[in-house]
């Protein structure tokens, strides 16, 4: 089936040779726009490869290996328990470095260290010694020192906890519940050791443990189904796991919660990986360090996640297997430390090469850097016609006018200068600044709900004039941030009536200008991110001192610093919490905490600041962020071009927060100014921005797009006759359900996902049979009235539509089948109205393209 941009001059020209009532011709219509939805939005997963591809074993044996590399270069191994592994690469003739760990063959050189079956090494003495470690036939050594064979008493902190939360006790399904499980409860993922150990021992008067016969103790009778245990066996009897505990309880099942610390951060090897074809494999090796410096082989007890399992899964032992091709991030956790891994499966791309392809800018650069690591083609250049449409409803919201469009196509500039020229006349329109202060209105959640009548109108105002003063970025969040006062005569003020609660403004001023959902540790440590549960009241200290009181005039609310305000108490210690903010520093002691929290946050020294705002940005004109969700920026969801990411947050920066700067920049890209037609190469890509993506119109975009194409305004109650969908206070303004329908958000929620875009039957239809389209063109002020009463030749008519709809002229096929359709119709109006019905109805109208 056509792509939408080509589907008018296919399938739609046969539409224009029945009338519209028809029954049969609304379910193909409406099933034409659902089917290229999905067949534009879905992500097309590369084919698995070619039976011609060798297997990972058929490749290995056939590879001949130059070198191998030991990963780390050397070990030193502390005390008896202290157990390494490691990982081996080879080097093949092409100079290509591949993990051929399951291969390698390690011979101590004499019995000062032993190598177990699993690959792990042990110290069995005192000493030095080599290790010998063969692939095919190629050889290197691994020195290895053991200071000591010598047994440490077993930890609570550093052994126990991390096994208990690799057996699942402690995980939100299990005992880490809320409530707890079958009248247990510990803290989830272990965020709390001096809670799960008072609980272990204090709990049901210490019968979980037996010092005298360990083996008897309820905790590990019960973990290894002993006794009965709704969750099963999770501990083998005998197991290295087993033991450890067994070990701790014999030795009195002591603590030292309060003076071990937990780990600092881990180191995963390798930081990245490519494998080549599918079923090839990757071995992780994770190391925790310590604040005291020592560090330990911690494999056997992280968990790991993939994000895209159908690229790359990953075992409990940490082996990657390539599935397909794509890339994946590989998350590693331990003990409230993260890290990430960019795995990339590379698959059959014989055949590949690069071919030089123009750079308009250091977007450009760096997105054709990542191409040729993924050996991917770009697509061609979009076309004029698709590049007026592309750029004015992604500047304005709005499609161009037949008179705007047909000033472009005639300008004989060249394109790239003509184009350029474009982008700098639309930010200075006051369509643009309609535009962006819906966004942001959306986003600042504008609704009669919770600012009421006036107040909406007067915030939405503010962020008008905010965007018509291109106010740097920086300082328009400053000043909401800051804001106190009358909400009438301060309008940012307005950012707390919405956020009443401190725990609602930390939520919020999160989300929207780092990227972070917070929510997650409000209750407990974030199970996946290093965010806690103390950062979130620290950071709700700051405001702590907001209050809101009713203001003189009716409807007006007073946003104040409170002199005695209610302080923010930890809800599992009951302790007064002080403002600190969950990375970077403030002053100790805070005496303007609005202040103090604003300046933090739009520091250009912020690392999270520009770099989530800019990503937001970019994806309004890309269709997603090089983060993506642009709203959940974490560890586990990495950018798809960091240094992508990293150029544009330094460009945003230098240049002020200026977001007309960036703006104009992403736009001036050869990256966006992309087709949406695919190659071999990039057909399958929908990370890297390897080519356009067909993104459907919002509720409010389709609604105003109606409005050009049809030349009749849609009529709203409470607003003045000639508003567009854009300029609407919020959504509780009434019109005949279209925008609802079609996915406007209703402004309670700071999330991107809110609003939705998604097609549907119901969307389809409404298209079709609804009263608004079906109205806009009988309107006796509307376009077809009017190109009736001039009296044009109908080529001039057909003409004049396509323009209006689809923001090109008509193919020569197009012509002569729309004005041999008006000729033969009832009447002529009658086969105008259906011309225009059948290309609003197409695809290429629904989407911007």
């Amino acid at each position: 089936m056509s792509p939408p941009s080509t589907m008018v001059g296919g399938i739609y020209a046969e539409f224009l040779m029945k009338p519209r009532s028809n029954f049969v011709t609304v379910l193909l219509v409406a099933f034409s726009i659902c089917f290229a939805f999905h067949l534009t939005a879905r992500s097309e997963m590369a084919q698995p490869a070619s039976t011609m591809v060798p297997t990972a074993e058929e490749w290995i044996a056939s590879v001949a290996l130059t070198e191998l590399k030991v990963h780390p270069e050397a070990l030193t191994l502390e005390h008896a328990r202290d157990g390494r592994r490691v990982l081996v690469s080879g080097r093949t003739k092409d100079g290509t470095w591949v993990d051929v760990t399951p291969w390698a063959v390690l011979k101590p050189a004499n019995t000062t260290v032993k190598v177990h079956e699993d690959g792990y090494i042990f110290p069995e003495s005192v000493g030095t010694t080599n290790i010998v470690v063969t692939v095919k036939g190629v050889s290197t050594e691994l020195p290895v020192t053991v200071n000591s064979v010598e047994a440490q008493p077993v930890s609570f902190v550093r052994d126990v906890m991390p096994l208990l939360s690799h057996a699942g006790c402690n995980n939100g399904t299990c005992h880490g519940a809320a409530k707890g499980k079958n009248g247990f409860k510990l803290s989830l993922r272990g965020y709390d050791p001096d809670f799960d150990y008072e609980l272990l021992i204090e709990d049901i008067s210490g019968r979980r443990f037996n010092r005298a016969f360990p083996e008897q103790s309820l905790m590990l009778l019960k973990p290894t189904s002993e006794v009965p245990h709704k969750g099963g066996q999770v501990i083998v009897p005998g197991s290295r796991d087993y033991e450890l505990i067994r070990q701790w309880i014999a030795e009195g099942a002591n603590s030292d919660v309060e003076t071990t610390q937990r780990v600092e951060r881990l180191e995963v090897m390798p930081d990245s990986a490519e494998l080549a074809i599918p079923g090839m494999r990757q071995q992780l090796i994770v190391i925790a360090h310590y604040p005291d410096g020592t560090t330990r082989d911690v494999t056997r007890e992280a968990k790991f996640t993939s994000s895209v399992n159908e690229v790359a899964k990953i075992t409990d032992d940490g082996v990657i297997t390539a599935e397909r091709r794509g890339e994946t991030a590989i998350l590693t956790r331990y003990e409230g430390a993260y890290s990430t891994n960019g795995i990339i499966v590379m698959g059959d791309r014989r055949g590949y090469k690069w071919v030089q392809t123009p750079e308009y800018n250091y977007i450009d650069t760096h997105v054709h850097n990542k191409l040729k690591r993924m050996k991917v083609l770009p697509s061609d250049l979009c076309t004029d016609e698709e590049f007026v449409r592309r750029i004015y409803f992604d500047l304005t919201g709005l499609p161009p006018t037949p008179e705007q469009a047909r000033s472009f196509f005639t300008d004989t500039t060249d394109s790239k200068t003509k184009r350029e020229k474009l982008i700098d006349e639309l930010v200075e329109t006051p369509e643009f600044v309609d535009h962006w202060t819906h966004k942001w209105a959306d986003l600042l959640q504008s609704n009669r709900k919770f600012l009421g009548e006036r107040g909406v109108w007067l915030f939405r105002q503010w962020i008008h004039q905010a965007i018509a003063q291109n106010r740097p970025y920086d300082e328009f969040v400053r000043d909401l941030i800051t804001a106190s006062g009358s909400t009438y005569q301060n309008p940012a003020a307005n950012y707390f009536r919405v956020s009443r609660e401190y725990t609602a403004a930390v939520e919020n001023t999160t989300q929207l200008f780092l990227g972070v959902r917070f929510s997650c540790n409000k209750c407990h440590d974030h199970p996946f991110e290093k965010w806690t549960q103390n950062q979130y009241y620290e950071l709700g200290a700051f405001f702590a001192d907001v209050q809101i009181k009713p203001g003189q005039l009716p409807g007006d609310e007073v946003v104040y610093a409170s002199y005695t305000p209610q302080p923010v108490q930890h809800p599992r210690t009951l302790a007064v919490v002080n403002p600190s903010v969950p990375f970077g520093e403030v002053a100790a002691h805070v005496d303007n905490k609005q202040q103090t929290l604003a300046t933090w946050l739009t520091s250009k020294d912020n690392p999270m600041f520009a770099r989530a705002g800019v990503n937001r940005i970019w994806s309004y004109f890309m269709g997603r962020g090089i983060i993506e969700p642009v709203d959940d920026i974490r560890t586990s969801n990495p950018p798809s071009n960091p240094e992508l990411l990293d150029a544009l947050t330094k460009d945003f920066v230098d240049s002020g927060f200026d977001m007309k700067h960036i703006m104009k920049t992403i736009a001036r890209s050869r990256a966006y100014q992309q087709s949406i037609k695919t190659n071999k190469w990039n057909r399958s890509d929908t990370i890297n921005f390897s080519h356009a993506v067909a993104r459907r119109l919002t509720a409010e975009q389709l609604l105003d797009a109606i409005g050009v194409a049809t030349g009749s305004r849609p009529r709203f109650q409470e607003v003045p006759k000639n508003f567009r969908a854009a300029q609407l206070p919020d959504s509780k303004v009434k019109d005949d359900g279209f925008l609802k329908l079609f996915g406007r958000p209703e402004r309670e929620t700071s999330c991107e996902c809110e609003r939705t875009t998604e097609v549907s039957l119901a969307h389809a239809m409404n298209l079709i049979n609804g009263p608004t389209v079906a109205e806009a063109l009988i309107d006796p002020e509307g376009r077809v009235a009017k190109l009736i009463k001039t009296n044009q030749d109908d080529r001039v008519l057909v003409e004049e539509l396509y323009l209006a709809t689809l923001s090109r002229l008509p193919e020569k096929n197009e012509y002569a089948v729309a004005v041999e359709y008006i000729a033969n119709a009832e009447s002529r109006e009658e086969g105008v109205q259906d011309l225009l019905w059948a290309l609003i109805n197409s695809p290429a109208f629904l989407f911007n393209r």
